[in-house]
């Protein structure tokens, strides 16, 4: 529903609360009067404005957290659990009660309690409100940005990830893959299967941390920690007897020269990402909407750093650069390249734009890892 819409279905106590934040000068005992009051004050571009340059950081990433989810209905504990992940140290959410942001968003007329039976105890946010706030924080953001024009020579990876997986299972099928006592591929092994691969890595060396992005990750490099996960989880491989080797599945992938589905293997990077960056899939669409053009990755950053909460020992900063871009990168849904000029930039390619608008997961909807994901030096 739009607000309009929430607005005739609130009671009379929510709409002066509402007016009342907005300084409407209206009849209070009318209705139709605290109604059409709050409409003229919320459609003036300037007012709506005024109360957006108002918002706090905090304010901002609760917000950002609703833009992007396709659901009509958050629950109370589905909203104290966002406002909590707005306060990024512990000694923050400690002393603050989440419920204040919530109450505070319901003042300004942005969230309204369900007016059904069976939604009388869940939330919503008014469909034209949310496209306001993604068109007024596209316009700041797109503000903040440097644009460039296309640099001499840029990397493109494009489908290149969904060949590497047609090789790396043409080579577990084609060798007899022995694993470590704790089901890891040998060095020899894993430098043979990136010599197959399109894109070159280094091989994990000694001294790093190495944690939480996959269940190989701590042992694999980070492209080939995606792919290795992504076949595990998809049953196209199996760790049996301290052997790897092709599931039926598997086996009828090669035997046929399947390829997989580009949407599939985004899909999944979302998921397993997402337990330590929270709000990937936001960030990606944010990425979507502000590089459509060349601009340089050092803006874009200033936009995004915000958003963006430590994760152990990763700061925002790596976690944007290694994480995020990095991996759409490898994914095919970016290009960087590097312009004299302003350095660093990127621009998101049609298949990216294609395959973000194309693909939804849900906040919950995570990979879950085993135990051993934590912070640990290799």
């Amino acid at each position: 529903m739009n607000l309009a819409d929430m607005l005739s279905y609130a009671d009379i106590q929510d709409l002066s609360r509402i007016a009342n934040y907005y300084e409407c000068d209206c009849n209070g005992n009318s209705k139709n009067e605290l109604i059409q009051s709050i409409l003229s004050r919320v459609c003036r571009k300037e007012v709506f404005q005024q109360h957006m340059d108002n918002l706090t950081t905090e304010d901002l990433r609760f917000l950002n957290s609703l833009l992007f989810d396709q659901r009509n209905s958050f629950s109370l504990e589905e909203l104290v659990a966002r406002v909590q992940q707005t306060r990024f140290s512990k000694e923050e959410r400690d002393r603050w009660n989440p419920r204040d942001m919530i109450t505070k968003f319901k003042q300004h007329g942005w969230l309204f309690n369900g007016f059904s039976q069976q939604t009388k105890y869940l939330f919503q946010v008014p469909h034209d409100l949310k496209s306001r706030f993604s068109e007024t924080l596209a316009k700041q953001f797109k503000s903040e940005l440097v644009l460039s024009g296309e640099p001499a020579a840029y990397r493109d990876e494009q489908e290149l990830i969904l060949r590497d997986i047609y090789q790396f299972l043409h080579y577990v099928h084609q060798n007899d893959i022995q694993l470590t006592s704790d089901g890891i591929m040998y060095k020899k092994n894993q430098q043979q299967i990136i010599d197959r691969f399109s894109v070159h890595e280094e091989l994990v060396g000694k001294g790093g941390w190495r944690f939480g992005y996959g269940r190989r990750f701590k042992e694999y490099p980070n492209r080939l920690s995606l792919i290795y996960d992504y076949c595990y989880y998809q049953q196209l491989i199996e760790e049996q007897d301290q052997r790897l080797a092709l599931t039926d599945k598997g086996r009828e992938s090669v035997s046929q020269d399947k390829r997989e589905n580009l949407l599939h293997v985004y899909k999944f990077w979302l998921r397993l990402y997402k337990g330590p960056v929270h709000n990937l899939l936001s960030l990606v669409h944010w990425i979507d909407i502000l590089a459509k053009d060349w601009v340089t990755v050092q803006s874009i950053s200033t936009v995004l750093l915000r958003f963006i909460q430590p994760y152990y020992y990763d700061t925002p900063e790596s976690i944007l650069e290694q994480r995020i871009l990095l991996m759409l990168l490898h994914l095919g849904l970016i290009r960087i390249g590097e312009d004299g000029a302003t350095g660093t930039v990127l621009q998101v390619t049609k298949l990216g734009s294609s395959v973000i608008a194309g693909v939804y997961v849900a906040l919950d909807d995570t990979i879950v890892l085993p135990a051993g994901s934590a912070p640990e030096l290799v």
